[in-house]
């Protein structure tokens, strides 16, 4: 082969694997695991001895068992995400709002679906034993929590706090890589996600209440309207800051950490502000721009306290 055409070969190939990539992060919505990951770290940061902090410097020695963390909750998100996109796919046909989401746009097969479902799923349980034999040994419960979560919408309107503990289940898991017990502040960095989250999915709900009426399917705001809806987010978030409060002082937080805490209750009611009935269209907003920084600003703050403190 020329030389020319070996280039041109070269960038071909290289060209079709950066347009599948984009295509399956599209599909997992990568970008929403800033949702879990800083909590995740909140708890890892707390469940290290203070030792690891200034022994040999940051982290030191921790590094490995960090990786090992992320690598698990990557691949449990990717697949959960892959599964509910292959459960949702005729849902998302009929849904002008999904329409053009991967499957059902054709731009992802249905069994290179389930192949990237399956090998995601094989990583999740390795990963999990790598990190410890508990952890190992659970992880076909949080598989499972995470699967059965794509058919919740089909039988209650509960579906919102399914999702909450899905993803909630980030800082005791993460708890229990680092120390293999479970104590309260894990417990109760869980429930504050899981207000967190649920209270955000409710929301986010509001967009496909006449959709879900005609399917069928069961969410907050299709079973008892946008304002009740509005309300039970607006009480979820509120539930979540008082649960954040309580980590706050069962962890002996400084500062840093309850300025943190205070500014994520800010946001809270920024997005409660922009999103009202007649509003509904800054749902997008909220949720890209507003939502997804508070986990952040949680973890900073917890870092910053635990450096300084």
């Amino acid at each position: 082969m020329a030389p020319g055409k070996k280039v041109l070969f070269i960038m071909a190939v290289l060209n079709s694997i950066r347009s599948s990539t984009e295509k399956y992060l599209s599909m997992i919505r990568v970008s929403h695991t800033l949702f879990a990951l800083p909590f995740a770290g909140i708890a890892f940061v707390q469940a290290l001895p203070g030792s690891a902090f200034w022994k040999d410097g940051p982290l030191d020695g921790f590094y490995p068992l960090l990786g090992k963390i992320v690598l698990a909750m990557a691949a449990l998100r990717s697949a959960a995400m892959g599964f509910n996109r292959i459960a949702d796919r005729y849902l998302d046909a009929q849904n002008p709002r999904t329409g053009m989401r991967e499957i059902p746009a054709g731009k992802i097969s249905l069994r290179a679906a389930c192949i990237f479902f399956g090998a995601f799923s094989l990583i999740f349980t390795a990963a999990a034993f790598w990190i410890n034999a508990l952890c190992g040994f659970l992880s076909p419960l949080a598989l499972g929590l995470a699967l059965g979560y794509s058919y919740s919408k089909r039988f209650t309107f509960l579906c919102h706090y399914w999702l909450g503990a899905v993803i909630g289940i980030a800082p005791t898991a993460t708890w229990l890589a680092v120390r293999q017990t479970v104590e309260i502040l894990p417990v109760l960095w869980t429930l504050a996600m899981l207000f967190y989250i649920s209270g955000f999915d409710i929301l986010y709900s509001c967009q496909d209440v006449e959709f879900d009426r005609k399917q069928n399917l069961h969410s907050i705001p299709s079973r008892f309207g946008i304002t009740a809806a509005l309300w039970t987010a607006r009480f979820g978030h509120l539930t979540a800051v008082a649960l954040i409060a309580a980590a706050g002082m069962v962890s002996v937080s400084g500062i840093w950490f309850f300025a943190a805490a205070a500014a994520a209750a800010g946001l809270f009611l920024i997005e409660h502000i922009l999103v009202r009935p007649h509003t509904l269209q800054n749902i997008p907003v909220a949720f890209f721009h507003i939502n997804a920084s508070i986990s952040s600003v949680l973890f900073a703050g917890i870092l910053l306290d635990r450096i300084f403190h």
